[in-house]
């Protein structure tokens, strides 16, 4: 994941009255919040899984959260840290069979998670891909993995360029999924050759955004069954110009650097090899280009992507798309407001929903 600065004051970590670990905490929006959730440190090396919220104090502005595990490095000797949603930052603490293996990409082999199922079931045949967003790490993708693994369903979380894990691109830039899902194309081919029948999947903000790409323009989204996205970017022109205003920019700022974008003449400036085409990245335009169901799982305090283009893409085709909602502020925290709440939704729909009619079973 790309690590911000560390901005959490880590106050005390101490053993509770039953020798589980604690962590106290200045006590914000984010950090009383119900859920999992953890704490990098030690500049991105030390990583903490931050439990359920034991105690707050009104008077000291603090929480009192339970530690459920420490990943790596030293947690009582750290001062700062960050919050986030990644409460897996490796395959290990899953307690899942996995192993590593390489996609052959455009540029190279990008690194993947493969989980296969403890006990597979006729659903052996299908895979869920799981996408990670924009500046994350495959890291951010393994919430998913646990639902997949009770439906039988053998996972591939994957890597894409300029993630830091798979090759980079030439210009070394993010190109909001314009190019990115190449890379997950190849992961599907990975798996179609491996023996899937049918792909199910699992993206995550940039990660849904490639997941629509996918199912609009893959050479195998006949056997795209269906998708699951969580907080996701499905208009990026609409999403860039509203967390420009909430950034507090004016909106003729946020227009020109569509623009910018969007021209070949800029590139100097942007770093692009090619300009992207917002009309691509628009899948309320484009929404008529897909037939699979989905599932939409969003929150109406994300600030990162806005909650009215998730309801007004469900307007544009409700027969296909499913809205699961969760009570989150934070962008793409919808799991961790809610683990058991979001795995049994996503089981009760993935079972319940017949796979898209064009997949051949």
């Amino acid at each position: 994941m790309t690590l911000r600065k560390e901005d959490l004051d880590i106050r005390r970590v101490f053993h509770g009255a039953d020798e589980t670990l604690m962590v106290e905490l200045p006590a914000s929006a984010r950090t009383t919040a119900p859920g999992r959730y953890s704490i990098w440190f030690a500049n991105g090396t030390g990583h903490a899984c931050i439990g359920e919220v034991v105690s707050a104090d009104d008077a000291t502005g603090t929480v009192i959260r339970r530690v459920e595990r420490v990943d790596s490095g030293d947690l009582r000797i750290a001062k700062a840290g960050i919050w986030s949603g990644y409460v897996f930052s490796s395959p290990e603490p899953l307690g899942l069979p996995y192993s590593d293996v390489q996609i052959p990409v455009e540029n190279g082999m990008a690194p993947a998670w493969k989980f296969t199922p403890r006990q597979p079931s006729g659903d052996s045949s299908t895979w869920a891909i799981h996408i990670h967003g924009l500046g994350g790490s495959k890291a951010g993708a393994l919430r998913g993995v646990p639902v997949a693994q009770r439906l039988g369903y053998t996972s591939l979380v994957v890597s894409l360029r300029n993630d830091r894990d798979a090759p980079a691109s030439a210009d070394g830039r993010y190109h909001l999924g314009q190019t990115e899902w190449h890379d997950v194309e190849a992961a599907v081919s990975y798996a179609v050759g491996q023996g899937a029948r049918q792909i199910v999947l699992f993206g995550w903000s940039l990660g849904a955004s490639i997941a629509l790409q996918l199912a609009a323009s893959s050479e195998f989204r006949h056997v795209i069954s269906r998708l699951v996205l969580n907080a996701p970017v499905i208009d990026w022109s609409s999403t860039l110009v509203a967390n420009a205003r909430s950034s507090g920019l004016p909106g003729w700022v946020a227009r020109l650097g569509l623009q910018m974008l969007g021209s070949a003449g800029t590139r100097w400036i942007t770093g692009l090899d090619a300009p992207l085409s917002f009309h691509a990245l628009d899948f309320l335009a484009r929404a008529d280009e897909l037939s699979v169901p989905l599932l939409v799982i969003h929150n109406e305090g994300d600030r990162s992507t806005p909650f009215a283009i998730s309801r007004e893409f469900l307007s544009r085709r409700p027969e296909l798309a499913t809205l699961l909602t969760f009570p989150s502020a934070e962008h793409t925290q919808e799991w961790n407001s809610d683990p058991e709440g979001w795995d049994a939704a996503v089981v009760d729909w993935l079972r319940n929903v017949p796979p898209s009619s064009s997949v051949s079973l």
